[in-house]
């Protein structure tokens, strides 16, 4: 996805409208997510959300731009489906199942430090990182490992739950790594409907795999995990995507990334406030630290960018490339 080029002509208050959006419906999923598979299959669940959202995505941009607008090589059809495997079942599986025995707040902030893994992919791959981001990272994974020790208190969260968390963070910071080095399609809303295709397909397959079909049964489905669903589809997938899309093309990515570590603080008063999630000290120390430093390395990294991009006049900054802008799926 392109850098974000801010509008004049954007309204101030539509602008926040819009992030305030993608700040809380994308920290109200992991909530929706943690009622939904109270009495629905994980995988299931979550394969069959993202092959509706992303067929009403496809629909609607074929109805708008005709059959050769959402035209696909096979390898854009290739790439997406890796990406969306990495980020779909990879990610959103891993919360998804995870979410069974963790907090949905714990769930949250665990997911916060996908920037961080990403940082690490940079590193790795040779792009130049400073040292303050270098040690932004490493006091953000020391956040990670206050959450997930044995022994702490984290309001009933599994340890083997927070690690599946754990790796589901890191395959999402590999998929948005790699994002951008595939040849996904040009057109975000089109990528991402063939990301939620491909990914919700691969992840249903997985649920049937899994033995999920024998736990189906739709006259035990409660009427709070029905809505939920329906909430992650048309809201969570739907609505806040939109908003985000619009954000990129009308506001600094340095302001849009801001959700990164907004979503898990709403996220962690949602599960209080709905679910009666205890909020302890050693979540509220996790917390503190892990969006902390993610806050920390998207404000070194955006203005960093902001200086090659721009050197000598103000606006908006570059695409920090922290996996912070590849669409809805980015989130649970």
């Amino acid at each position: 996805m392109t850098p974000a080029r801010a509008d004049k002509d954007a309204p101030t208050w539509l602008v926040w409208t819009a992030l305030w959006t993608v700040y809380i419906v994308w920290g109200s999923t992991y909530l929706a997510i943690r009622v939904a598979v109270e009495t629905m299959p994980p995988l299931l669940m979550a394969g069959v959300r993202f092959l509706i959202a992303g067929s009403i995505v496809y629909l609607v941009l074929r109805a708008r731009k005709g059959k050769g607008g959402v035209a696909v090589t096979r390898h854009e059809v290739g790439a997406s489906a890796l990406i969306g495997t990495l980020l779909l079942l990879g990610g959103n599986g891993l919360v998804t199942i995870a979410e069974e025995r963790v907090p949905s707040g714990v769930a949250a902030l665990l997911i916060a430090a996908v920037p961080l893994w990403v940082v690490v992919w940079r590193f790795f791959g040779h792009d130049r990182v400073s040292a303050g981001t270098l040690f932004g990272v490493l006091a953000g994974f020391a956040g990670v490992a206050v959450l997930v020790m044995p022994g702490g208190d984290v309001g009933g969260g599994n340890v083997s739950g927070m690690l599946m968390v754990v790796t589901a963070s890191a395959l999402w910071a590999t998929g948005s790594f790699f994002a951008k080095r595939v040849p996904l399609p040009s057109d975000p809303f089109l990528s991402t409907a063939m990301q939620m295709l491909t990914g919700g397909a691969v992840m249903t397959l997985a649920g049937v795999a899994r033995g999920e079909l024998d736990a189906v049964r739709f006259s035990e489905f409660s009427t709070a995990s029905i809505l939920s669903f329906l909430y992650l589809i048309f809201v969570g997938s739907l609505v806040a995507f939109t908003a985000y899309v619009w954000l990129l093309q009308h506001a600094p990515i340095s302001k849009v990334a801001t959700y990164a570590y907004v979503n898990p603080v709403v996220a962690i008063f949602l599960g209080w406030l709905i679910l009666d999630e205890r909020i302890t000290t050693v979540i509220v120390i996790g917390a503190t630290v892990i969006v902390v430093s993610v806050a920390a390395i998207v404000r070194m990294e955006s203005n960093a960018q902001r200086r090659i991009a721009q050197p000598d006049t103000p606006g908006p900054a570059g695409d920090p490339d922290l996996g912070l802008d590849d669409t809805e799926l980015q989130t649970a």
